[in-house]
């Protein structure tokens, strides 16, 4: 079968209806993953938590996740077991453990239970991906797009079921947790593995050390972590922001409004996300992580100039950095994927996924720590690094990449 009738195959019937359903499963499982996070200021009064403390509850999720992704690729879980079941078993795992936080009165038994659905999502967040591929070879960058979209609404979500008054911290995270239960179903009936079966690469921490001598891998890396110092930081405490600049503003900070208007700027980065993964497959993958870096990292520096002025100011910057946030982020493991040895694309993966991870619980600790320095007007500041950094190791990766 040559390039153009596999695009015509792509746009048939099954493979738009996997991608549909798949998405939606996405949408579901991963409204656990920011459902904490969400209700922090209920949270935060009735436990009586610091400053500190209210990154912790994002802050496990994000350990969970990784300590999850670190323990299945060890154990080979995703060759060993099929997408769909690996994804059905977890999504559901994830959903119980939401739905048991709902009902816990003690903030120690919540942290360890955000810990464990961070555990159970990294078997829904990489084997998701992977399913995906099995459907698509020529509009794959597409597909990964909607797919990332996806995971982008389900972590907004939450906060749309807190911006529609409904009165109970409790009932955010139990919608979570049974829509978490109600997507695992939809992939476990409806998403078999489709006809490209997706290449096995196995986790091998001895050729970590060979990995990183390889100049492509590590600036493939750094470019990531400079998207993840930024990503997951904007996604935790953009609700929080919004709600501070509106006091600032003189507006009542009781309103839904900052939980609405979070919804629209995470989710927004559907937009972008679905964009990016088109557009990498036609100009280049670096070539779009450079222009959305650019983007997000400008918007960074520039948000804290609207905040306490107009919301709709703050809802334009808010959105452009919601599309260009994520527009870059599936990009990176394409790279990976595509200047790897195969036998160590497995490895080269799972140690992208940890290391970005990892650094998103230390940046989302340390961010209100430095707002307690410069007020929350200019916090975000702290995100800029990261897509300088990016932008740079992007740009040295691409011209190593002409000139290799």
């Amino acid at each position: 079968m040559n390039a153009s009738e596999t695009d015509r195959l792509e746009y048939g019937f099954a493979h738009r209806r996997a991608l549909i359903l798949l998405s939606m499963a996405m949408v579901g499982t991963m409204a656990t993953w920011f459902s904490m996070t969400a209700v922090l200021p209920e949270l935060a009064a009735q436990w009586g938590m610091s400053a500190a403390a209210e990154s912790l509850p994002t802050v496990m999720v994000q350990a969970g996740f990784v300590a999850g992704s670190l323990i299945f690729a060890f154990l080979n879980v995703p060759d060993r077991v099929s997408p769909p079941d690996l994804f059905f078993w977890s999504g559901c795992a994830a959903g119980l453990f939401t739905l048991l936080t709902a009902f816990t009165d003690r903030l120690t038994e919540a942290l360890a239970l955000r810990f464990l659905t961070g555990m159970s999502l990294a078997g829904v967040y990489g084997p998701g991906l992977k399913l995906a591929a099995t459907w698509f070879r020529a509009r794959r960058g597409e597909a990964m797009g909607i797919i990332i979209g996806a995971l982008t609404i389900g972590s907004a979500s939450p906060h749309l079921v807190r911006g529609m008054n409904t009165g109970s911290w409790e009932l955010v995270l139990i919608v979570a947790g049974i829509a978490s239960i109600a997507g695992s179903f939809i992939v476990k009936r409806f998403v078999p593995p489709g006809p490209y079966p997706p290449a096995t690469g196995q986790f091998d921490p001895r050729a970590i050390p060979r990995l990183l001598r390889q100049r492509t891998v590590r600036l493939a890396n750094i470019g990531y972590l400079g998207h993840m110092w930024e990503l997951y930081a904007m996604w935790t405490w953009i609700g929080l922001y919004i709600a501070y600049s509106m006091a600032a503003g003189g507006r009542p900070s009781a309103s839904s409004w900052p939980s609405l208007l979070a919804f629209i700027i995470i989710a927004s980065g559907f937009v972008g996300a679905w964009l990016g993964g088109v557009l990498a497959d036609r100009i280049g993958r670096e070539r779009v992580v450079l222009a959305s870096l650019a983007a997000s990292g400008t918007m960074a520096a520039v948000i804290g100039f609207a905040y306490g002025n107009a919301s709709w100011l703050l809802a334009v910057i808010g959105v452009i950095w919601g599309i260009s946030i994520i527009a870059d982020s599936a990009q990176f493991s394409a790279i990976l994927t595509e200047r790897v040895e195969a036998r160590f694309v497995g490895t080269a993966l799972t140690l992208q996924l940890a290391l970005g991870f990892a650094l998103t619980a230390l940046i989302i600790m340390a961010l209100p720590l430095f707002a307690s320095l410069t007020g929350w007007k200019f916090a975000f500041w702290m995100l800029v690094p990261g897509p300088v950094v990016g932008i740079w190791s992007t740009y040295r990766l691409l011209k190593f990449s002409r000139t290799a």
